[in-house]
């Protein structure tokens, strides 16, 4: 009868006995109700052996419902058990399998677990499920590592998806991708276009630690959809497809040669071309700029025929009886392709028997004879150019002897010593104060309908000298009003201001102030009073640069968000300082961006001068943004634009969307120019006069658009036409504007076409809607419905430019408070109260909280205050409403609010 003895586990409140009892004969284990007795003793010479493991258990995933597997072998061994979480896995899950090594005749045990999900997920969430092996031999136990078993997931959702870029040839491409969340992680990989990509046979691409795809020199072969692919034991998920565009700017190829004259003969044309395929531009890159073909004038030789002289006389009769006479191609000469002479050059002819010599007699002597009057002949013309030579320098000598004696004696040194101009001293003219008041009283028109008081010189306009001053002449003002432009623009420093006076404002200011405005574009430039010191007199001017090559220098995530306007001349002294107003696009959001106010130098550099919200009260300038216009506060005259740099991808600009179609349409095709344009009013001027010369018209309102930071472009389509009446000519579904040419603002006038074709010349009403959205962002639809013959919708293009104001005002007219009313004002706010009832309140009432460091940094900031509600007030400024604001300050000065301007 075989001894039950053996281990004997009991679990009962966390606490582990188990007693041991070792027989070389065998043992018994008991767990539970049950029990199983071994009859297989090991050898006598392997019974002081541990147990080792031939096989662990190795972590594994659970792949949703299927159970997994875990197996343990040992030898020497005669029990084998799984403990998984700390408790006993029961001994009717093993499935047990007894063999013996050959080699060393040692007993080998194996044993199997299955474990299921439901087993896992009692404890998901606890900590990780993990099971151990624990093998027994008559000399002791080992336990084997741990092994841990997980339920394999992948989420469906992409962390962070890559996203579509156009990139210029030979850029860097960074595309992100952040996989979903997995058991295991997933392993991530890259597919263009479908295929998978490989960095090592393309060293071109390299993905990183994190995932991100790094195409690191784009080539036009990259161009195609990427996706990010996430795949683990469990599933495979794709992201979604980002398109990336390389595009090419066009470059021009050489000029070729000139081609043949035009004309055969006489004037005519000839012309050279070059291509726009050095490189080609593709995939939307810009296209070269300026002209493909030169034309030249040219003048063609015309063909000379050849024409024959006159025969010449025969010769005498020769010894063989024959005589000879000649001509010659010269009457003219062939040229230029001309035909040669048709016909023989010499003529022969038999003479008579008289003439005839009959004898050769006396032939010696006549060769003598000829041969000394040749000889005679040449002495003779030697002589006389010998004597010609002689008498040609002779007379030559004496010319030279007299010239000379003209310089020497016909004129006398003359030391020329420029004179130095008095009072040159800058701007010490002192006007008449007796005519001040009625020189600018009421409105300063354009300089060509004003007799001009104070005058120029004919040297350089004002031009800046070391002390920042500038020197005004006596003279008389140039009656042609170009003439201020041209030699303003000869200067070094404006040699890109306009010559056009539709986008330039100036006139003569003194003491009093004044405004400059460009009608219908928001710039104005206001003059307070005093701001130019007593007795000087400056001529100011104002003008937006529309010309390309006026592009600022912009990097990274920076747009232009204003006009580049000038004011100046630059370097003016100014007392206190000018406000320009002008147009910008950005929403307004400052927590979305960095927006900085550039200025030129002298150099021709752009310097940062100021970033709103960092504002010195130190610096000369100041600024103040509104929903679209900004202020500048400056004491420094020159070039200014607004730029602003995006800290985010919400930050968005303002976009005008106008849509345009001919005024008379003749023909079958109808063309919808649709222009996407920042949203200031200088564009809208532009884009209106350049419609109104191409004879288009307006054919719906004005809409506007944000335009976000997110890289992706502006599609535009057509949809809802009438199918039995019209059609599209577009291949495309949509088209579509690259992100770079809107957000880097370079091209002001940008838009696209669509070309309709109806199916009659009788078809006129059009109904149709148009679809303007930003790819993975928000979008509008217009509705358009309307007759493209006759439209009775006011919808004239002038309504929209209404701004008729004079260019220039100078003196009281220019402002809405009279002067002594604003003094009288400044006296009284200017000083603090103790109740708080000074310029401070004025400022609260008038919602201008923010600015209080900067008002306070001024010497009377409630002039500052007033500067500003002219500005903000021109148009449509109420001096009722500014006098109940005094009121309820409680000043009793509002009361002269009411009093006429003539009695001021």
């Amino acid at each position: 009868m075989p001894l039950h003895l053996g281990p004997f586990v009991r679990w009962r409140s966390g606490l582990v006995l188990t007693w041991i009892c070792l027989f070389s004969s065998g043992f018994t284990f008991i767990g539970g109700e049950h029990a199983v007795t071994v009859t297989h003793p090991l050898p006598a010479a392997f019974s002081d052996l541990l147990p080792h493991f031939l096989v662990e258990p190795d972590d594994v995933y659970i792949v949703k419902n299927k159970p997994v597997t875990l197996t343990c072998r040992s030898t020497p061994a005669t029990q084998i058990y799984f403990k998984c979480n700390g408790e006993w896995v029961h001994q009717d899950q093993h499935l047990i399998e007894r063999d013996v090594d050959p080699a060393t005749g040692l007993p080998v045990m194996q044993v199997k677990i299955d474990i299921s999900r439901q087993q896992v997920e009692k404890i998901f969430g606890l900590e990780d499920y993990w099971c151990q092996c624990v093998a027994w031999s008559t000399t002791g136990t080992q336990k084997s590592q741990k092994a841990f078993v997980r339920i394999a997931y992948l989420r469906k959702n992409f962390e962070e998806e890559p996203l579509g870029k156009e990139v210029a040839l030979d850029q860097e491409i960074l595309l992100r991708c952040h996989p979903p969340e997995g058991v295991p992680p997933a392993e991530v990989e890259w597919q263009r276009n479908e295929e998978l990509i490989d960095p090592k046979t393309d060293p071109n691409f390299f993905i990183t630690v994190d995932h991100n795809l790094i195409i690191k020199q784009a080539r036009l072969a990259d161009t195609g959809n990427y996706t990010c692919v996430a795949k683990n034991i469990v599933a495979r998920r794709k992201s979604s497809s980002a398109t990336v565009i390389v595009y090419v700017n066009g470059g021009w190829s050489t000029w070729a040669t000139w081609s043949a004259c035009s004309a055969v003969c006489g004037r005519g044309w000839q012309k050279r071309s070059r291509s726009c395929t050095n490189p080609t531009p593709l995939n939307g890159g810009t296209s070269c700029e300026g002209q493909s073909v030169q034309k030249s004038a040219c003048t063609a030789t015309c063909p000379v025929d050849g024409g024959w002289s006159e025969w010449s006389k025969w010769s005498p009769c020769g010894a063989d009886c024959n005589m000879w006479r000649s001509r010659e191609c010269t009457q003219p000469t062939p040229g230029t392709g001309g035909k040669e002479c048709q016909g023989l050059d010499l003529q022969s002819l038999n003479c008579t028997s008289e003439q005839c010599p009959q004898t050769a007699s006396g032939a010696e002597d006549v060769a003598l004879y000829v041969g000394i009057v040749v000889v005679a002949l040449c002495l003779t013309l030697l002589l006389i150019i010998l004597v010609l030579v002689y008498r040609r320098k002779k007379e030559g000598l004496d010319a030279d002897v007299a010239d000379s004696s003209i310089l020497t004696t016909g004129f006398q040194p003359m030391g020329i010593k420029p004179t130095k101009p008095e009072n040159s001293h800058l701007l010490t003219i002192q006007p008449d104060l007796t005519t001040t008041t009625t020189s600018y009283q009421g409105t300063l028109r354009s300089r060509h309908e004003v007799t001009g008081k104070f005058s120029m010189s004919n040297g350089p306009l004002l031009e800046p000298l070391p002390n920042g001053s500038h020197t005004l002449h006596n003279g008389k003002l140039p009656s042609d009003p170009n003439d201020f432009m041209n030699r303003l623009s000869s200067q070094t420093y404006f040699k890109t201001l306009p010559r056009d006076n539709v986008n330039t404002s100036y006139g003569t200011f003194n003491f009093l102030g004044g405004r400059l405005t460009l009608p219908n574009t928001g710039i104005s430039l206001l003059i307070p009073p005093e701001a130019i010191p007593r007795g000087k007199i400056y001529e100011i001017y104002l003008t937006i640069q529309t010309k390309e090559d006026m592009r600022l220098p912009l990097a990274g995530c920076q747009t232009l968000l204003s006009p580049v306007v000038s004011c100046g001349p630059p370097g003016v002294v100014l007392t206190r300082p000018v406000i320009l107003s002008m147009d910008h696009c950005s929403d307004a959001c400052l927590e979305n961006w960095a927006i900085r106010l550039k200025k030129q130098s002298y150099e021709g550099t752009w310097e940062d001068v100021l970033q709103l919200g960092e504002e010195v009260m130190s610096e000369p300038y100041y600024c103040q943004l509104e929903a679209e216009t900004c202020r500048v506060f400056t004491e420094q005259l020159g070039r200014f634009a607004l730029v602003g740099e995006s800290l985010s991808m919400a930050a968005a600009k303002r976009l005008k969307l106008l849509l345009f179609g001919p005024a008379y349409c003749s023909t079958l095709e109808y063309n919808i120019r649709v222009y996407c344009m920042d949203d200031t009013q200088d564009l809208l001027k532009e884009v209106m006069q350049m419609e109104r010369q191409l004879g288009g018209r307006l054919i719906d309102e004005p809409h506007v658009l944000l335009f976000k930071d997110s890289y992706h472009n502006l599609r535009l389509s057509i949809h809802d036409m009438p199918q039995a009446h019209w059609r599209s000519k577009l291949l495309a579904g949509y088209q579509e504007i690259p992100f770079y040419h809107i957000w880097s603002g370079s091209q002001r006038t940008l838009h696209c076409t669509f070309t309709l074709e109806r199916q009659s010349l009788s078809t006129c009403d059009l109904s149709c809607t148009l679809c303007v959205w930003q790819v993975e962002g928000e979008g509008q639809s217009f509705t358009l419905d309307f007759n493209i013959s006759k439209d009775i919708r006011p919808l004239d293009s002038d309504f929209l430019l209404m701004d008729n104001c004079t260019p220039a005002l100078a003196g009281p007219s220019a402002f809405q408070i009279p002067y002594l009313i604003r003094q009288k004002i400044c006296s009284s706010l200017d000083t603090p109260c103790p109740n708080g009832a000074d310029w401070r309140l004025l400022a609260q009432r008038l919602k201008l909280d923010r600015h209080m460091s900067f008002l306070a940094s001024k010497a009377s900031p409630t002039s500052v205050i007033l500067d500003l509600w002219e500005t903000q007030h021109f148009h449509s400024g109420n001096l009722n409403q500014l006098a109940a604001v005094m009121a309820e300050i409680g000043k009793q000065e509002a009361m002269i609010f009411l009093v006429s301007d003539g009695e001021c």
